[in-house]
């Protein structure tokens, strides 16, 4: 029955002089995203982006762009030739559809003349367009204009009229990629992978580093991992996963320095390789998803010695704030939550101290640092890295 989708944008529209920058990329994520629909074509216009279905499912398409990033709204639409008896026509149709099935209900009209031409003004429109409902589908209809079972948008403009009742909420945010690319730390948890949805939204291409301590950790472990990212790829597309053994620096952390240092330790060396790739694979930051206060290392001394093992990318933590049932909640939307809690050990689990420092000085922990040969265990972590690419269409 529907001829074109119709794709609200939301944010993308305060853009100023940027806008159709970021229409393109846009455009180009939901053309990637319909990539299996060869009939499909997607075109801009009138502030909006339409999708031509072209005889393909609307629901199967609307399925898949209500979760591409800066995707507001959707309302699948009926397009009709021009003319007010046309529009009265497509009115009837989607009328006819949507209350087949239905009991009497209530309905109401909102018209656009968009063709300034045509005399009647859109409030006369929508007036007379209502009556012309209620004559033709006496035994299913009455009128309530606050709050109707069925809102009908009926647009005249000069070249076609358009009719749809449905608004379709998407995910909203930014288009993926706008603004560069963001390397995140993904370990099998619950806030990981949330972190990087939350960043993906905001405009960032996703590029992941794990860490491993295989054979301490199982191969499963690392199929996890793959399962991860599998789930997100409606989201971010396609993402690229280094996986880092560190099972040497954690050895060299435990042989030379205080036990109540590992995971501080540990972690430092992790910021600092995930910097390393960041910028051999040009990512603009680093993205973790730790939150306040959750684990020993995440309190505000923790964060501030992590920190300091990164020197030149920012580190962006959208989690920082969130309570754990909050990112339980948008784990389970996103369908990631199944996965994560999957058991299977992590690299941070296979050292972990008695009592980890909840509090590390920096100085103490720079002079640990002392006993470690950095950049040889940096440089053997990176080298012997395995790198695997999720795409969505595989």
């Amino acid at each position: 029955m529907y001829d074109i989708l119709i794709i609200r944008n939301g944010e993308v529209a305060i853009k100023g002089l940027n806008r159709p920058v970021f229409e393109n990329k846009l455009i180009k994520n939901i053309e990637y995203t319909l990539y299996q629909f060869k009939s499909v074509k997607v075109k801009k216009g009138d502030g909006r982006i339409y999708v031509h279905l072209n005889g393909e499912d609307p629901n199967q398409i609307v399925k898949k762009i209500k979760n591409v990033f800066g995707v507001v709204s959707i309302s699948p639409a009926i397009v009709t030739e021009p003319g007010y008896e046309n529009l009265k026509e497509g009115i009837k149709k989607l009328v006819d559809e949507k209350t087949k099935d239905s009991k009497l209900m209530t309905f109401k009209v909102n018209a656009k003349r968009l063709d300034k031409r045509f005399p009647m003004k859109s409030p006369e429109m929508s007036i007379d367009l209502g009556g012309y409902v209620l004559k033709t589908f006496p035994q299913r209809f009455k009128v309530d204009v606050v709050n109707p079972d069925l809102n009908i948008t009926a647009e005249l403009r000069a070249d076609s009229n358009i009719i749809f009742a449905d608004k379709i909420k998407g995910v909203g945010g930014l288009p993926r990629g706008i603004n560069g690319k963001g390397c995140i730390l993904l370990s099998g948890g619950i806030d990981s992978p949330v972190a990087a949805y939350l960043m993906s939204k905001r405009g960032l291409y996703i590029e992941a580093v794990h860490f491993h301590s295989f054979p301490f950790t199982s191969e499963k472990s690392q199929e996890k991992i793959m399962d991860l990212a599998r789930t997100l790829l409606p989201y971010t597309g396609q993402i690229k996963i280094h996986m880092v053994n560190l099972l040497e620096i954690q050895q060299s952390i435990a042989e030379n320095c205080p036990e109540e240092l590992m995971t501080i330790l540990s972690r430092r060396f992790m910021m600092a390789i995930a910097e390393r790739i960041a910028t051999e694979t040009e990512c603009n930051c680093l993205i973790t998803g730790e939150s306040m206060g959750q684990v020993a290392s995440q309190t505000a001394e923790g964060l501030l010695a992590t920190n300091n093992a990164v020197k030149l990318l920012p580190v962006f933590r959208p989690l920082i704030s969130y309570d754990k049932e909050d990112i339980i909640t948008l784990a389970k939307e996103i369908d990631t939550f199944d996965v994560s809690i999957i058991p299977e050990e992590d690299c941070c689990t296979v050292f972990l101290p008695k009592r980890p420092a909840t509090k590390p000085k920096l100085e103490k922990i720079l002079k640990a640092e002392e006993n470690l040969n950095i950049e040889m265990l940096i440089n053997n972590a990176i080298d012997s890295r395995v790198i695997k690419e999720m795409k969505k269409f595989e």
